[in-house]
Order: structure tokens, then C-alpha cells, then sequence
């Protein structure tokens, strides 16, 4: 095959990403400061799911990113394992300020791990703390080491801290999940 095929291909990667967590914790609000570079408290709570696509490059090939972003009340659950089949990688995210959020991560997983244990299937979760502009007001109620040691019992691959508000670390957490999901597949 010559290198002109390759590039071809290498230019046709997609993947699909969950983002799931409690309501509240900041998921619509992340998706869209990444897509738009805009802050806005005025994202009204996710019925069910919402669907997003957008590029991005890594390494010299083109991504092609599907945003599955998940409603996060309790009811909304159970759509978790439809949704989740074709996903190449998660995000789980919580609410720094608030200690319930991350409390229900094993929930979370364990409808998650079910799920793809049904379709035969291992994909890589980045755990988000969202919110950690509040840590400066003093309304931090997670400290980073402790949600770190809760992503590591959950078999977590990383934890990124990001502000929605200020910017801070929103393209990191696509860009670490973006590379860990082409590592994963072993284009990188």
C-alpha cells in the first residue's frame, strides 16, 4: 500500500465518546465550552441525550468526534447501555463542590461495566472533576488526591480537573481521551 492510501485512512477516524455523571456536575456545559470556546450558565438540564460532532487533530490525523452527552438524572440511567454500544471511550464527570457526585461514580460504572461486558467490549474512561473554579472560593468538597484514588479502584485510566467557566484544562480532557481512544486502537 503506498503512503498516499495510508494518509487517506489516517484522515477517516472516528469515534464515539460518552460524557455521563449526575445531573448538574457540568457535562452540557465542558461539551459546549470545547465546541464553541463559550461559557454559559444558562444550559438547561439534558433530557435523555444530546448528540454533538466535531474535528480535531492529534498527531497529524483528523478525528472525527461523536459527543454522546447523557442526561444525569437517576431515571435517565437505564439509556446508558443502548447509547454506549459502537462507544470507543467515556468521560465520567462530577462536580468538585459537590461530594454526591462522585459518591455515584460506582453506580455509574457498575451500568456501565454491565453493559459492555454484554457486547464483549473494553473502552477507556477519563474522569473529569468539573467546576474547579469553585476551589478558589473555598467550596471545594473533593480534594484531586482523593478522587484520584476513587478512579483507580474504578480501573479509571486518568484524572483531569477543568473549569468550564475559565477555560481551564477543557481541551485537555478531549485531547487526553482523544489520544488515549487512538492508543487504544492502535493507530498511535
Amino acid at each position: 500500500m503506498d503512503d498516499d492510501w495510508r494518509t487517506r485512512v489516517m484522515n477517516n477516524i472516528q469515534y464515539k465518546l460518552c460524557i455521563f455523571g449526575d445531573g448538574g456536575v457540568g457535562k452540557s456545559t465542558l461539551v459546549n465550552r470545547y465546541l464553541t470556546g463559550k461559557f454559559s450558565e444558562d444550559f438547561k438540564m439534558t433530557i435523555g441525550v444530546e448528540f454533538y460532532v466535531t474535528e480535531l487533530t492529534i498527531e497529524k490525523m483528523n478525528v472525527k468526534l461523536q459527543i454522546w452527552d447523557f442526561g444525569g438524572e437517576e431515571r435517565f440511567r437505564k439509556l446508558l447501555p443502548g447509547y454506549l454500544m459502537g462507544s470507543s471511550g467515556g468521560i465520567f464527570m462530577f462536580d468538585i463542590s459537590r461530594l454526591s457526585s462522585l459518591v455515584h461514580l460506582k453506580d455509574w460504572m457498575e451500568v456501565l461495566k454491565k453493559s459492555l461486558k454484554v457486547q464483549d467490549q473494553h473502552i477507556p474512561i477519563l474522569m473529569v472533576g468539573g467546576k474547579s473554579d469553585l476551589a478558589k472560593l473555598g467550596k471545594r468538597s473533593v480534594e484531586g488526591d482523593y478522587a484520584l484514588e476513587i478512579s483507580k479502584k474504578q480501573e479509571i485510566f486518568d484524572f483531569i480537573e477543568c473549569s468550564s467557566k475559565s477555560g481551564e484544562n477543557v481541551e485537555k480532557v478531549f485531547f487526553t481521551i482523544v489520544r488515549k481512544m487512538l492508543k487504544q486502537s492502535g493507530t498511535i
